[in-house]
Formats: C-alpha cells, sequence, structure tokens
C-alpha cells in the first residue's frame, strides 16, 4: 500500500509541475505587443498653458488648450478697423508644431490668395502672436514629453 501511494504522490508531483510554469515573454515580443497598444494619434497630457495647470482632466485640458490659444490669437489682431473692399468668406488653417521643450512654432498658414490680398498683414499677425505665446509644458505620452503638431482653423468673414 505505500507503494502504491508514494508512487501516486510521484505522478502527481511530477505532473503537476508543468501547469505551474509561467511561459516567459522575450524583451522583442513584449515590446512588439506594447508598441500595437499604443494609440500614437493621441496624447495623454496636452501642452500647457500657465491658465491651465491646475486642470487635470484630458478633456479639460484639451479646451483650456484651445481656447487660450484662440484667445491669444485673436488678440494679436489689431484692435482698429480693417477696412477691406469685397467681401471675405474663408478659413485661414495655421499649422504649428510644439515640441518636446514646450517650445511653439507655425509650420504653415493655409490662407486664399483673396485673403492674402486684402489682409497682407494677417499672417505676420499670426506669426507675432505665436512668438509672444510661451507654454508651460509639452504634451506628454506614457509620462514622456512628445512633439505635437495641431491644425487652428481660424473663420475670417468681412461684410461692405
Amino acid at each position: 500500500m505505500n507503494k502504491w501511494l508514494i508512487y501516486f504522490f510521484c505522478i502527481i508531483g511530477f505532473s503537476s509541475c508543468r501547469y505551474f510554469e509561467t511561459e516567459k515573454i522575450s524583451k522583442e515580443t513584449f515590446l512588439e505587443e506594447e508598441l500595437k497598444a499604443i494609440t500614437w494619434n493621441d496624447i495623454d497630457q496636452y501642452p500647457v498653458f500657465s491658465d491651465c495647470e491646475n486642470i487635470i482632466e484630458k478633456a479639460s485640458q484639451k479646451t483650456c488648450f484651445e481656447t487660450t490659444l484662440t484667445s491669444r490669437l485673436y488678440q494679436a489682431i489689431p484692435s482698429e478697423e480693417i477696412k477691406v473692399t469685397d467681401d471675405i468668406n474663408d478659413t485661414v488653417k495655421i499649422y504649428f508644431s510644439i515640441n518636446n521643450k514646450a517650445e511653439l512654432s507655425i509650420v504653415e498658414i493655409k490662407m486664399d490668395s483673396i485673403t492674402k490680398a486684402h489682409l497682407p498683414l494677417l499672417e505676420t499677425w499670426f506669426l507675432e502672436s505665436i512668438n509672444e505665446l510661451s507654454l508651460n509644458a509639452p504634451a506628454y505620452k506614457r509620462g514622456i514629453p512628445v512633439e505635437t503638431n495641431f491644425v487652428l482653423p481660424v473663420v475670417i468673414q468681412t461684410k461692405n
């Protein structure tokens, strides 16, 4: 009887070890799986202006970032009345980049040739306003500062 009991425990002992083994994943496999899981077109934290420092929620960060950027760009347009001879209805697209050191720069400004002809200083006003902006922090992805690119549409409408 003792022999059978010893055989029984040996068989159970040898076969059960297989069930407790953990599968080892190579560094490369782990890295590939992590890279697939990351959403590269999205950031974890938006760039931060001083007005937005205490905001934690991502949606609120985005709103604060967009609102602050837009209001500061509109402040750059001279307050005196701008006169044009024709009606203008255009959307100017400002493409800008924020590097991982929180430095903001305009990549490109796209506007209709009519808008450019009637408002030749518009591009200069936008460039000057961007140069005056300062961010407190760049965008972050998984705790790492990253470069981000944004497009800001600015609607220009005039009526005679």
